[in-house]
Parts: C-alpha cells; sequence; structure tokens
C-alpha cells in the first residue's frame, strides 16, 4: 500500500485547492468485493491513491490452526472462490510434503485436470466481467454461459459448483465418473468457440482496444519489487509459471506455452488470460488422452447392493460375504470405492479414510475410519515445516504450514497471489484517470475472501 497514514483527515488533508478527495468504495459494484481505494483527483486525473483492504478478514489462517488438517479444506474453498479447487490442492500439497505422502498417479492426472478446468472458470470470469464493465455486455454473457457449462463437470465430479472440498490429504475424494471424458471434452470444445466469439468481438474492437492499451500500465521491474505474480506478471514480459518453474503433479509431462505480454497494460493482462484459456484447455485434453486407466465395473464376483443395505448386513453380524460385494454409494461419494481408492489416493493409514465399504464390512477399516475422524486422533504429520505453492488463477498461492505433531496445525499461513498486486495498485492508478480505475482494478481480478483471508 502507500505510506501508512494513522487518519482519513491526514490523507484529505493533502487535497489542494483545485483538487477533489474521492471514495472509491468499499461497496461499489465494480470493485468485485468490499475494497475502498481512496483517491484525490485533479479534473479527471488520478494524483494519489490510498487502498485499503480487509473489509472481509474471515480468521482464515487461526480457523485452520483450531481445525483438523481435514477440515481446513472447506476454508480453502473460500479463498478464491471462482476456482476453490486449485486452493484445495495447494493445501493438500503442503500436507503431503509434511508427510512424505506421494499421490498415485491418476490422482495427480486427476489434480491436473480439476486444476486446469477451475483455471478456466477463473479467466472466464475476470475477462468476462472486466469486459462488461467496458461496455462489453455481450462477451460476458457468453463467457458466463461457458463458465457454467464448465461448473457443470465440475459438479460431476465433485458433488458441488464452487464450495467442492474435493481434495484430501494423499489424493481426491473420488475417481472421475464414468462419462467425464466425453462430457468434458464436449464442454472444452464448445468453450473454444466461445473464446473464438469473444476474440473476434472484442480482441481488435476499437473502443476495447483504446480504453485498455498503454492503460493500467506495470512495469517488469515495479511487478518484481512487489512480489506480483500470475498474469498480471507475466503481462510485462516475465514469463514466470510455477507449473513450468517447479513443476509439481504431472504438468512437466504436458506441452503447453507460457503467453506473456511486452507492455504490462490492461490489453496485454487481456491477451495472456485469452491465452492461458487456450492452453489449459489443451493441458486438458492431453491429460485425458494419457491419464492412467482405473476400473469400470465391478469384479466378477462382486454384487452392488446399497450402502444402508450393506451396513445393516455388517450389524447384524451377516458378513459371510460382504468381503466380495460392493457398496452403491450416494452420488458424492460415487468413485470412491474400494476398486478406486488406491489409484487416487495415497494408500496410507494415517492420512485418509478407507473405502466405505471396506468401513462397513471390516472392523480394521471401522476403527481405522474412526480414529481419522475423531478430535485429537487424525491426520497427524510430524513436527515440522513446509512451504508449498501452485500456480491459482491469479499467480503463486502459497500455504506456509508448521505442524506440532498434533492432528491440527500449530500454524497456517496463506500468500494469496492478488495481495502483491494490491500493494503496488496504487502506483498503476496514479498514472491514469479516474474512468480506466475499473478496467485497471478488473484486469487485477481481486478475490476479496483470497486477499482479505
Amino acid at each position: 500500500m502507500t505510506d501508512h497514514l494513522d487518519h482519513d483527515n491526514t490523507f484529505f488533508e493533502q487535497t489542494g485547492e483545485k483538487e477533489m478527495f474521492v471514495n472509491f468504495g468499499p461497496s461499489h459494484p465494480s470493485t468485485h468485493g468490499v475494497i475502498r481505494i481512496k483517491l484525490i483527483a485533479d479534473g479527471e486525473f488520478v494524483k494519489k491513491t490510498e487502498i485499503d483492504i480487509g473489509y472481509l478478514h474471515r480468521g482464515f489462517e487461526k480457523e485452520c490452526e483450531s481445525s483438523s488438517y481435514t477440515q481446513c479444506f472447506p476454508y480453502t474453498d473460500r479463498l478464491n472462490y471462482v476456482s476453490p479447487l486449485i486452493n484445495n490442492f495447494g493445501f493438500a500439497k503442503a500436507v503431503e510434503d509434511l508427510m512424505g505422502l506421494k499421490v498415485p498417479e491418476r490422482g495427480e492426472y486427476i489434480r491436473v485436470i480439476m486444476s486446469e478446468l477451475s483455471r478456466l472458470t477463473d479467466h472466464l470470469t475476470c475477462v468476462g466481467a472486466s469486459t462488461m464493465e467496458l461496455g462489453a455486455f455481450t462477451a460476458f454473457l457468453y463467457m458466463m454461459k461457458a463458465r457454467e457449462w464448465l461448473y457443470e463437470v465440475i459438479e460431476s465430479v465433485t458433488g458441488a459448483h464452487l464450495t467442492v472440498s474435493y481434495a484430501r490429504v494423499g489424493g481426491v475424494k473420488a475417481d472421475l465418473p464414468a462419462t467425464f471424458s466425453e462430457h468434458c471434452l464436449k464442454v472444452l470444445a464448445d468453450t473454444s468457440r466461445v473464446l473464438e466469439e469473444v476474440d473476434i468481438l472484442i480482441t481488435r474492437n476499437r473502443i476495447f482496444y483504446d480504453r485498455t492499451r498503454d492503460v493500467g500500465v506495470m512495469t517488469k521491474e515495479e511487478a518484481i519489487s512487489y512480489g506480483v505474480t500470475g498474469p498480471f506478471l507475466r503481462s510485462t514480459g516475465i514469463d514466470y509459471d510455477v507449473r513450468k518453474a517447479f513443476p509439481y503433479h504431472v504438468y512437466d509431462r504436458f506441452d503447453f506455452e507460457i503467453p506473456v505480454g511486452w507492455k504490462g497494460d490492461n490489453y496485454d493482462r487481456y491477451l495472456v488470460r485469452m491465452e492461458e484459456m487456450r492452453q489449459s484447455i489443451s493441458i486438458i485434453r492431453q491429460a485425458l488422452k494419457t491419464i492412467p486407466a482405473g476400473p469400470t465395473n465391478v469384479d466378477s464376483e462382486g454384487n452392488v447392493i446399497d450402502a444402508a443395505s450393506m451396513a445393516d448386513l455388517g450389524k447384524s453380524g451377516r458378513t459371510s460375504n460382504l468381503i466380495n460385494m460392493e457398496a452403491r454409494v450416494e452420488p458424492t461419494l460415487e468413485g470412491s470405492e474400494k476398486r478406486f481408492h488406491t489409484l487416487i489416493r495415497d494408500d496410507n493409514r494415517k492420512a485418509g479414510l478407507p473405502p466405505k465399504d471396506r468401513a462397513y464390512t471390516n472392523i480394521e477399516a471401522l476403527i481405522n475410519h474412526f480414529k481419522i475422524v475423531m478430535d485429537g486422533h487424525g491426520i497427524q504429520p510430524p513436527k515440522g515445516e513446509t512451504y508449498s505453492f501452485v500456480e491459482g488463477g491469479n499467480g503463486e498461492l502459497g500455504f506456509y504450514v508448521v505442524s506440532d505433531g498434533t492432528s491440527h496445525p500449530w500454524r497456517v499461513r496463506c500468500r494469496p497471489p492478488c495481495f502483491p498486486i494490491m500493494a503496488g495498485l496504487h502506483n498503476v492508478l496514479e498514472k491514469g484517470q479516474i474512468a480506466d480505475i475499473v478496467a485497471t482494478f478488473g484486469s487485477v481480478n481481486m478475490i476479496a475472501g483470497e486477499l482479505d483471508r
């Protein structure tokens, strides 16, 4: 932010005779959340700004420190709530590093696929909203339509649009549905067509170009000094992307490019995000072609029965044939049965719940389940600390986790990618006009839940 000012009056007193003090926010409809920008305007030009954050502070870090490791996942959903799966996997990766767990190969592929679907929804939201605020309402409607298609794909896997809580320490909650590949490829083809339509409508549109080119410029030096990452950094010409610089999951197996700009303005950030969406589609298609196969049918000796019936048989002691049976679980648990379990999660009893049909039929698995969910007996990484990071929709999303050997993290610290951008935003805004604030702020893609944590 700018130099600390104790009171609004101090900032107001800097206003000259022909200048005006203006409050932009904190509830302005174009601020994509609660943020306050204090301005000193000289006519139509912004002379000085100060950014006030913290209006949506929810105590994410302290909530995690009073919860078990598994209970932290719903909190991560509410960071960048436009692409929550990336938050899920980022936190899971930090805990896995503490425990030395290795996610099975199929689980890693699933994480890549779901992360890139989330990146698409994130960029569609940012570009769609930004173009709408400059008057391109048609592009916004097209992109929101595509985003809804993608959310339907995500919901078919996780059971939810936004608050997914899909990751687990050591893997993911459930395998992909049998029809996932066909459904996903169709939606990707439709989304590609939407990107082509928006490209035709917007990219060479004279009004859009004039409103964004050479507006909201951040130099390479400024971006590096503030620790900016993501599309905002890449628009300045620096090709830093965690997926390439520090490959995680199985990103090093895919062929994709890191788009960069050269001026660091709003137009470059638009172009970078548009191309990143095309690259995400390419990554998902490659992953679907090469993902290791998993079982899609019950073993020939098995019988599928309702999960409640299986539990009743087990409680009444009629267990003679249960070992050969498969539980028919509810939709949100589908894909978590025992035939999928070792493909999508590390088979470490200290890290995750056993499959439901094992818990219903096997006393050891039932005890294992009880120990994991019981307060004080859950996932207990050894004492230590780690910093793990992934490429979020807005840039490098990091989690610093300290374990004291108990079932609750001793310390959790989140590095939200839009925080450094907001720290340097005053420099960017002070180079432009009042009318450019909305366009520049939209290119930040500030998500208040992530920023204020």
